[in-house]
């Protein structure tokens, strides 16, 4: 037989170049070792539907000419493989998979029900075949063995007859029962559910940042990262991934009579506190909104907004004595059917890679894609997150790659097939200038992203710039919110902070949902903000690193605006609290030429700040509360937690978030929670409003008292 790449699956079946019965032993070969990434080592090389591409071909073709079946044909058995490592369990009553109809249209359930009809030998006058409509879930097929109601044995589908002994690892499933809810029902002597272990959308997206933030592993898909989690050998790496379940079948029953349709088997198994998916339903017939068109449709509207993914809904006959007298066919019952939806995965090719800037100045590779239409819409773009996860999937351009869109998630690029790269591609790199503004790029030690340093002067953040200046906590401009920020930068009104300074009344009038009294009152309020403080100007500039304490602190230390402009490193490393980190992003900062034009132009356009002397060190040591912390909790009586906080700072004190053994005090309000109980717990002294007065006027007093003379 001639060689043939296992992989390509773009090989023609008429190719003059092989006969049928080569084409059809490529196809086996192709989908044994898809499947055995897919289901042993979860590590797929093609999205489903390509896989479901190749087995179609292959049914077609078999069923065309029956001379080519073999035994060992994917379509004749239920694919996988137990792994070294977990112990064998052999099904009492085997797991079968069931038909896949992959006609995405509506139509799908028309051709199950007529094929259903016509075994059961109904007229086409006979009332209607009720169906159990549920959803398909994309995750892992367990079957959980409970004994006189308690969990004793979990285990994988494997090949149907024989699974994986993953017990150790369902337990630590918070949705899975270890004991049946009692409901006034004798617990059955066995009953073994079936159901799907799966993993939330957003479960998946806070592991997968997890991952980038460690430079661990991402996975490519909720549907492999939780068959990762369950077949995990150490179930404490097993218990960290956060993994949900769906009932929706049974396996061997000692002891129970089971219900005699399917839908009143779920509300059963609900009633045994089992998780059973609330959108199901009973259907009669195909046709109209109550049949199996209608959950179809239904359901395909409502896909997106599930927290989980889905890639399709499952149909089954509903009364199990007509299941009975259907039987199965080969590897199939012939009572039930899947009918998929549009794929959410496809393979495309990598045309280019861009950079896009995003709001806060981060710097993302961007795939550019040849269009492919996939989650039902065509896509041209995807993200490649940043550099290492880029690099860690090896996307270069010219390659093929799969490519999944979910809902409303943005397009990503999730893998790369294997052996479709035919000459040599340089890796991408990152540039070391921003493509929008020009200003250096940087990335910080231990962090993964890259990010621009033209903060204040770069068109992608301009945005976020603005907002961050105007908030309460830095220069307080009252009405400059999100809606009206983004209708000033989008009619080109302002591109800079001290455009701001210069807008006249007719234009901010003419703005949407603005009229004169607004325009009057946001101009006075940026009036009123020329009036700042250093550590507020400071912090409105949005500095990475730089919060509200290192601000006041920056400001208290240096004194004035020139003087931490052109600091050196060594010289912001005598600030209080100030790292390398901190010192490096100020002084990357300051180095922009932009970012100190946005400076002068600022003081040029009327803002001015209080300035004084730089601070020594006995200086600041002489304040009355230096080297002393307090936490604040609870509301006091007449100051607010900023002006409390305020008067700490001033007197040279530390406000912290947290009770340790190093408060020196905590002033408690009313509704004071947890941290005075610690604080009590500890010992630390505690304070109201008229105590914290008392200790900042004698902390005054003794800063100012003469030093006694010396003998």
């Amino acid at each position: 037989m001639p060689q043939t790449d296992m992989f390509d699956a773009d090989l023609p079946a008429d190719s003059e170049l092989a006969s049928r019965q080569d084409r059809a032993s490529a196809l086996r070969e192709q989908l044994h070792a898809h499947a055995h990434r897919y289901y042993v080592l979860d590590d797929p090389l093609i999205p489903d539907a390509e896989y479901d591409r190749l087995f179609n071909e292959l049914q077609a073709l078999e069923r065309a000419h029956p001379e080519l079946l073999t035994a060992d044909s994917p379509t004749q058995r239920v694919l996988g493989k137990v792994l070294d490592g977990f112990t064998p369990v052999r099904h009492a009553v085997p797991m079968l998979s069931i038909r896949t109809e992959t006609d995405t249209e509506a139509s799908g359930a028309e051709v199950f029900d007529a094929r259903v009809r016509r075994e059961l030998g109904l007229l086409d006058d006979a009332p209607p075949v009720e169906y159990a409509a549920e959803l398909k879930f994309d995750g892992l097929a367990i079957n959980l063995r409970y004994e006189h109601g308690v969990l004793t044995q979990a285990a994988t589908r494997g090949d149907g007859e024989t699974g994986e002994d993953v017990t150790q690892n369902i337990r630590t499933v918070g949705q899975i029962p270890l004991k049946l809810k009692a409901h006034g029902i004798d617990a059955p002597k066995v009953l073994e559910v079936r159901g799907e272990v799966y993993m939330r959308r957003d479960d998946f997206d806070r592991l997968n940042e997890r991952q980038r933030e460690h430079g661990e592993k991402t996975f490519v898909n909720p549907r492999n990262a939780a068959a990762g989690a369950v077949r995990q050998l150490d179930p404490a790496i097993a218990a960290k991934r956060p993994l949900s379940f769906f009932a929706y079948g049974l396996g061997d029953v000692q002891g129970w009579e089971v219900p005699p349709t399917h839908s009143e088997l779920l509300d059963a198994l609900a009633a045994w506190g089992l998780p059973v998916c609330e959108h199901r339903t009973v259907a009669q017939g195909a046709s109209g909104d109550g049949g199996l068109v209608g959950f179809h449709r239904r359901i395909g509207a409502l896909r997106d907004q599930l927290p989980f993914d889905i890639d399709g809904v499952v149909y089954k006959v509903n009364r199990r004595a007509l299941q009975e007298e259907l039987g199965f066919v080969t590897r199939e019952p012939r009572w039930a059917v899947a009918h998929k939806y549009p794929a959410q995965e496809q393979l495309t090719q990598v045309e280019a890679i861009d950079i896009q800037v995003g709001r806060t100045g981060k710097l993302t590779p961007v795939a550019r894609l040849k269009p492919v239409f996939v989650g039902g819409v065509t896509v041209t773009n995807a993200t490649l997150h940043n550099l290492f996860e880029l690099r860690r999937k090896r996307v270069r351009v010219g390659d093929t790659v799969i490519v999944r869109r979910a809902g409303d998630v943005i397009p990503e690029v999730v893998g790369v097939v294997a052996g479709e790269r035919l000459s040599y591609v340089p890796n991408f790199a990152m540039p070391t200038s921003c493509p929008v503004c020009g200003s250096d790029v940087v990335r910080e030690r231990g962090e993964v992203d890259h990010r621009c340093t033209g903060g204040l002067y770069c068109a992608a953040q301009r945005k976020q710039a603005l907002l961050h200046f105007a908030q309460r906590r830095a220069m307080d401009i009252e009405g400059l919110g999100d809606k009206l920020v983004d209708q000033l930068v989008d009619a080109g009104l302002v591109r800079t902070l001290p455009e701001l300074y210069k807008m006249g009344l007719t234009k901010l009038a003419a703005l949407d949902r603005m009229a004169d009294k607004s325009a009057q009152n946001l101009l006075a309020a940026l009036e009123k903000s020329k009036a700042a403080t250093l550590p507020r100007f400071l912090f409105g500039l949005g500095i990475r690193h730089v919060g509200e304490a290192t601000a006041k602190d920056l400001a208290r230390h240096f004194g004035q605006m020139d003087r931490i402009m052109d600091a050196s490193i060594e010289q912001l490393l005598e600030v209080r609290d100030v790292g390398p980190v901190v010192a490096h992003s100020i002084r990357t900062f300051f180095d922009q030429p932009h970012n100190r034009e946005v400076v002068e132009q600022l003081r040029a356009a009327g803002v001015t700040w209080p300035e004084h002397e730089p601070l020594t060190e006995s200086d600041s040591s002489t304040l009355p509360l230096a080297g002393k912390t307090l936490v604040l909790t609870g509301t006091l009586p007449s100051l607010s937690r900023d002006e409390a906080k305020a008067m700490i700072e001033n007197a040279g004190g530390k406000v912290s978030g947290s009770v340790s053994k190093k408060t020196h005090y905590v002033v408690a309000g009313e509704e004071a929670g947890s941290k005075l109980e610690k604080a009590q717990s500890l010992g630390v002294p505690i304070l109201d409003e008229a105590g914290l007065r008392e200790l900042l006027a004698a902390a005054v007093a003794d800063a100012a008292a003469p030093e006694p003379e010396s003998p």
